[in-house]
């Protein structure tokens, strides 16, 4: 397992003050074991589902780790699904995140203070898309690990202000990892296409994409929160 996870090589670049990519982070034998995960993720306890957003169900299905997001709350219980627990958010994965933040070259204390507590791993189909949103259901300023496997998408990120311009429209592709935090920690985002038949055959996933993203939800089990 350790070895599986190391940081990875190859560089990255800042996209804007705190948003960094890495292209091709992911091995493929990482990339597939993950692949392997989601596939157990996604039966339950709490099935893949999609979300419902003013009473109309996302083109994107998700199943979360550690903590349940519904929206605009995270809870341990799925009380929008099923009402079970969610699986609990792994102690690799904490590993995991910190060599992400290690790898975009983020402070030693920041990486050492990063304890993300949740995942939320989307799938996308060739006709989904995400619209442009700011990740603000946490209570922590903690960055933001975002990793992508399978085929290719159109990942647009923008400014804390508005949906609207100016933003960075980025090809990301199987194995990228793209982190945001400190002044774009707020910043909108989403995904405008995904473009089919682009995953490489070697990544595990047969069709679609899957994208993993980590947060500190700076939430505790206070009764309030555990449904």
């Amino acid at each position: 397992m350790n070895t599986l996870f190391t940081p990875g090589v190859g560089g990255h670049r800042q996209i804007a003050p705190g948003a960094m990519l890495a292209p091709g982070w992911l091995p493929l034998r990482r990339q597939r074991w993950l692949v392997d995960q989601f596939h157990c993720w996604a039966t339950g306890p709490v099935p893949m589902r999609a979300a419902r957003v003013r009473g109309h169900a996302m083109s994107v299905r998700t199943v979360c780790l550690g903590w349940h997001w519904q929206p605009y709350r995270y809870t341990r219980h799925a009380t929008d699904v099923n009402g079970a627990r969610v699986l609990p958010f792994p102690d690799w994965m904490v590993a995991l995140g910190r060599a992400a933040l290690r790898e975009t070259g983020y402070p030693a204390g920041e990486v050492d203070a990063y304890n993300p507590d949740t995942a939320l791993v989307n799938y996308y189909v060739d006709a989904s898309r995400m619209g442009m949103h700011q990740d603000r259901d946490e209570h922590s300023d903690a960055p933001i690990v975002s990793l992508s496997i399978g085929d290719d998408a159109t990942f647009r990120f923008g400014n804390t202000e508005t949906r609207n311009r100016p933003y960075t429209d980025l090809r990301l592709a199987s194995g990228d990892l793209f982190v945001f935090g400190g002044p774009t920690r707020l910043a909108y985002h989403g995904v405008t296409a995904v473009h089919p038949g682009t995953a490489p055959e070697e990544c595990g996933l047969r069709e679609g994409r899957i994208n993993i993203t980590m947060r500190m939800t700076g939430l505790t089990d206070h009764p309030e929160q555990l449904w």
